[in-house]
């Protein structure tokens, strides 16, 4: 007889470095943007790893999983030790090998544990989460962590530090103001169950196969010999297709969130919450219509969106677990909720999403 295991979410834990730098202050470094532009991106304030001064880093990846980590474990009563599997999603890692997934488990002071890591940024979480959850389903695990940490801003810093702010290229603004670094953890647990265990449904496609990118992280890899990278602008470069994510990153939500309704058998207005970075944003969220969602459905999002864009940016692979932990810490994510955690990733419009019954109590 093979044993049911019911598979639950028990905390969150987020972490953003540093003191939140606001718009105003960050016009100091790289100039302004415009007041629409400002207004239509909806960052407001984000975090970042690096003294905007010098470019010192203040942190590193692996330690900002690690804080977002020990928070999360905390919160659910779960001691280091109690954990079979780690799964890290990041974009941005210090080295190639060994991965932040390694490196976390070393911080954490595990001797053996299963770690695995995702290269991935918006849509990795996603993707990590339901990972893990089939390992703890299936019972080859009882008890897992599962963290999206990222840093951009080092990668950004060469764009402006030594410059003149009215020197620092528009594009290059628009990407400064949108970014920020941090870390999100979750800490999940499977039961023995004689009962029906929680349904999960779960989406995920690449529907960018044959497009531009939507954002790509040139540099540091094995595209060319090293020589020849040396002789770029920038040794690593993120380039961002703005008109490009704009326009076809709203048809890869519309895409996604319809298709996690039909697999889990509800419409959206029966949803108590959609867990989506950047869903609210003007850009964004103003073009659901032409990319052919139903104006029920545009209703039916209203005041179901979760997320944090405004208080620590596009953090890639951490937006989701922040988001999921601003959600819950607020109290706007309760026990009971039908939810769904969601992810976008323009870098080749990757969409992944999971929908779960929200069982943790949070005591503040």
């Amino acid at each position: 007889m093979t044993t049911a295991y019911d598979v639950k979410i028990l905390s969150t834990g987020g972490y953003v470095p540093g003191d939140p730098i606001d718009n105003a202050t960050l016009e100091k470094y790289v100039g302004p943007l415009p007041d629409d532009v400002l207004a239509g991106i909806q960052v407001k304030t984000r975090h970042w790893m690096i003294d905007p001064d010098t470019g010192e880093h203040l942190i590193n990846n692996s330690r900002m999983a690690e804080h977002a980590s020990r928070q999360a474990l905390e919160r659910a009563g779960v001691e280091p030790d109690e954990l079979d599997l780690i799964v890290v999603c990041t974009a941005t890692p210090e080295y190639t090998l060994p991965n932040v997934a390694t490196t976390l488990q070393h911080y954490l002071g595990l001797e053996s544990v299963a770690a695995i890591e995702l290269r991935g940024a918006c849509a990795g979480w996603v993707q990590a989460l339901d990972l893990a959850r089939r390992q703890l389903a299936d019972g080859t695990a009882r008890t897992a962590l599962v963290v999206g940490s990222e840093v951009g801003s080092p990668i950004l810093a060469p764009l402006f530090l030594g410059k003149d702010p009215e020197r620092v290229r528009m594009r290059d603004r628009l990407t400064l103001y949108t970014f920020g670094d941090g870390a999100g953890a979750v800490v999940l647990r499977a039961e023995p169950s004689d009962e029906t265990a929680d349904a999960f449904a779960y989406v995920n496609a690449c529907v960018g196969g044959l497009r531009k990118p939507g954002m790509e992280i040139i540099g540091g890899g094995t595209d060319v010999p090293q020589a020849e990278q040396l002789k770029r602008r920038q040794l690593i470069q993120m380039k961002v297709d703005v008109p490009g994510t704009s326009t076809f990153g709203p048809q890869v939500f519309v895409r996604a969130i319809q298709e996690m309704a039909r697999k889990d058998g509800r419409a959206l207005d029966e949803f108590d919450a959609i867990v989506l970075p950047e869903g609210n944003a003007d850009y964004f969220a103003e073009e659901f219509a032409s990319a052919g969602m139903p104006a029920a459905d545009i209703k039916a999002l209203e005041g179901r969106i979760v997320e944090n864009l405004a208080d620590v940016g596009a953090t890639g692979s951490a937006a989701v677990p922040l988001s999921l932990d601003a959600g819950w810490t607020s109290g706007r994510i309760r026990p009971g909720d039908r939810i769904v955690v969601l992810g976008i990733e323009a870098s080749r419009y990757i969409y992944t999403g999971l929908s779960l019954t929200w069982h943790a109590a949070y005591a503040g």
